[in-house]
């Protein structure tokens, strides 16, 4: 078995993932905060964990996913009290709106979603594990959790805090960067609505956002699991707290695997709403563009770089796809030839392509590279079948290596139910008859007309094919 090598964050190597006496990959991913729909950069993120969860499976492992939905953080409350509602009412519809985003984008669902609110219990027992070992201190309700108690803080993040203060204290979930002070694990927050507040032993009150993923990744994959994952935003102070407030909870190593996504630019800029560049998928959906497209947008460069999104860029993903999708229908056409053994040079095309998607793809997940080999099996394809020596069993031999590549990227299988419209089908067929009559101008003329409005013909041996691209 292809073991995948993974870039560490935490050690700062390329290190092989390896389950934990042969159990499934536990692996969990932070999840969305549902006080807005999640933009195109959250799921840059979301499709790189995807793509993780795939690459195992592909490779032959089991996983066991667990992503947190955090549904109470400062944000959410304020903008539920100012619509004079509360938690649960307000997050339904971000929370529905992500579920229908996954599904659009065809991401897999991992195993185990919980929401924070649901395990507040379970926040409030590591805060009191944290509380018996002398790792926390309380300053008017609130408690906080003492960094200088963790001697390894600044470890995942490279930050120095030998001269941080102490007392110096964080009550915020947003910091300044490398802003190392004593975070809150808890609460107290008189001027907060009741449905904002939970009742502990310690008061009543609610947990501080870093609490939620320790508490929560533990209960589902164990006090020690295999891979934690997010963007690189998270590193710091995220994830340096989850490390620091779950190992002195424990006693034992959190996660043994960091994995984190670098950024999306849009235009070359940071996304913001002053500059208007903030898009989530419905809105890529309504300029035109179809779920594969987004999809091989988001996955087509490597995790660990930024990643330009441009309209530009979004558009000719189509002419890439438009590739794959008309050798995927060819194949489909070829399996109805005569039956007999695929000859040798289909079978060393599709076996040296599928060797060198699962190479790239188990080297810290490298798309790029797997996506050239996905896109040489598409050359080297049709170039025996220009050939005539793709057969039925031929074809059936390279459709399966493109399905088995499709089991990681989700967006090579043609769309279903595109079909030509009214006036589109009138020219096509009338380009048809033209040929027939030999009226080659006449047929010129419906082409590109058709042309015009992106879609494309291409006559073969077994007849006309078309494909849709777009302006």
């Amino acid at each position: 078995m292809t073991r995948l090598k993974l870039y560490n964050t935490l050690s700062g190597r390329i290190e092989e993932i390896v389950p934990s006496d042969g159990q499934p990959i536990k692996m969990y991913v932070c999840g969305p905060t549902v006080y807005s729909r999640a933009h195109i950069g959250n799921f840059r993120t979301f499709m790189a964990t995807d793509m993780l969860r795939r690459t195992l499976k592909f490779l032959g492992m089991e996983v066991l996913e667990v992503m947190n939905i955090t549904d109470v953080d400062d944000r959410i409350i304020q903008l539920a009290s100012a619509k004079d509602t509360n938690i649960e009412a307000f997050t339904e519809e971000p929370t529905r709106a992500y579920l229908e985003d996954l599904a659009t984008l065809r991401m897999e669902i991992p195993e185990v979603m919980p929401k924070a609110t649901e395990h507040v219990g379970e926040m409030i027992a590591l805060i009191e594990q944290l509380m018996a070992r002398g790792h926390t201190y309380t300053v008017d309700g609130s408690v906080y959790f003492r960094i200088a108690s963790f001697p390894s803080y600044g470890g995942l993040s490279r930050l120095d805090v030998s001269g941080i203060k102490t007392g110096a204290r964080v009550d915020t979930d947003k910091y300044e960067k490398e802003d190392a002070r004593d975070f809150v694990l808890w609460k107290l927050k008189g001027d907060e609505p009741p449905w904002a507040q939970w009742d502990a032993s310690f008061g009543r009150g609610r947990p501080g956002w870093h609490i939620e993923c320790s508490a929560m990744s533990m209960k589902y994959l164990g006090e020690t699991f295999d891979i934690h994952c997010g963007g690189v935003d998270l590193i710091f102070p995220h994830h340096e707290n989850e490390i620091a407030q779950s190992e002195c909870g424990t006693g034992k190593l959190f996660a043994k695997h960091w994995m984190h996504v670098d950024h999306l630019l849009v235009e070359n800029e940071t996304m913001s709403k002053s500059k208007g560049n903030v898009y989530n998928i419905p809105d890529l959906l309504a300029r035109g563009f179809r779920s594969d497209q987004i999809r091989y947008m988001l996955a087509q460069s490597h995790y660990r770089k930024a990643f330009n999104f441009t309209w530009d860029g979004l558009a000719q993903v189509e002419t890439a796809l438009a590739r794959i999708h008309t050798f995927w229908n060819r194949l489909l056409e070829e399996t109805s030839t005569p039956a007999g053994p695929a000859h040798d040079d289909v079978v060393q095309a599709a076996t040296s392509a599928l060797a060198a998607f699962e190479a790239a793809l188990a080297n810290d997940l490298n798309a790029p590279e797997a996506l050239a080999a996905v896109h040489g099996l598409v050359s080297e394809g049709n170039s025996v079948a220009d050939r005539g020596t793709v057969n039925g069993a031929g074809a059936r031999v390279l459709l399966d290596a493109l399905k088995k590549m499709d089991q990681v990227f989700a967006c090579f299988e043609p769309p279903t139910g595109d079909l030509l419209s009214g006036d589109e089908q009138a020219l096509f067929d009338a380009r048809q008859d033209a040929r027939k009559r030999r009226d080659f101008s006449a047929a010129d003329v419906a082409r590109k007309a058709l042309q015009e409005r992106g879609v494309i013909l291409e006559d073969t041996a077994k007849g006309t094919r078309w494909k849709r691209v777009r302006a």
